[in-house]
């Protein structure tokens, strides 16, 4: 009987060794949530910094474009640049985000006053729209070719950025300034006189320096995924 009484205190004893083994090693999920919490924080506020930078550096780089159009009679804009590479460290929406700053840029800074004074409503939707729209296509174009090439997706993100703004720019004069750019147009082909004097130079800089400036951008944005 006492035989007995031994075997199952020995039983007990070692069962209670392996329960306390395996509770020891069991991986603590609190743990690798708080980890995993701790990652997503740290990943948020690199974003957020990030992009408090970006959208600085645009409302800065339209200053200076609205400067060099007053010397040089041709606004020399790199505004699109901080847009792409907002697009790329951040996420599409960072885009339209930066599209939305670099509108509000345009319209405090006086730069859209020759057609704020024909149409107030016209130039401000006009301006909101073109700037989040160029900014939200080059974001999704980005984040589409990405896995693919990672510097075509850059080339073709800085090259949708220009094509959306100016295309919806061309749009809204034949809408909202249509009369306007009749009278100066002065019996020349409507849609000639727009290509050719409000949108010609200025949209082959703005692509030729996004097309330009590519190998640049990705370089920050492969210093940024190391």
């Amino acid at each position: 009987m006492s035989e007995n009484k031994d075997f199952d205190l020995t039983f007990d004893a070692s069962s209670s060794d392996e329960v306390t083994h395996n509770i020891e090693n069991t991986p603590d999920s609190s743990e690798g949530r708080g980890s995993h919490t701790r990652r997503s924080g740290s990943t948020d506020i690199r974003k957020l910094v990030y992009l408090s930078v970006l959208t600085a550096l645009v409302v800065v780089l339209q200053i200076v474009a609205n400067i060099t159009g007053a010397v040089l009679a041709v606004p020399i804009t790199l505004t699109l640049v901080p847009i792409v590479l907002g697009c790329a460290l951040c996420d599409r929406w960072s885009g339209a985000w930066l599209g939305f700053v670099f509108a509000m840029a345009v319209i405090f800074t006086g730069a859209s006053e020759p057609f704020f004074t024909i149409n107030p409503f016209g130039t401000i939707l006009t301006v909101i729209v073109k700037g989040v729209l160029a900014g939200l296509c080059a974001g999704l174009v980005y984040h589409l070719l990405e896995k693919k090439n990672r510097y075509v997706a850059v080339i073709c993100a800085g090259a949708v950025a220009p094509i959306v703004n100016t295309g919806i720019f061309i749009a809204a004069s034949f809408i909202f300034f249509r009369d306007f750019i009749y009278s100066l147009a002065a019996g020349e082909h409507i849609f000639t006189f727009v290509i050719t004097v409000f949108v010609g130079v200025n949209f082959l800089i703005e692509l030729g320096i996004n097309i330009l400036l590519a190998p640049v951008i990705l370089r920050l944005i492969n210093l940024k995924k190391k």
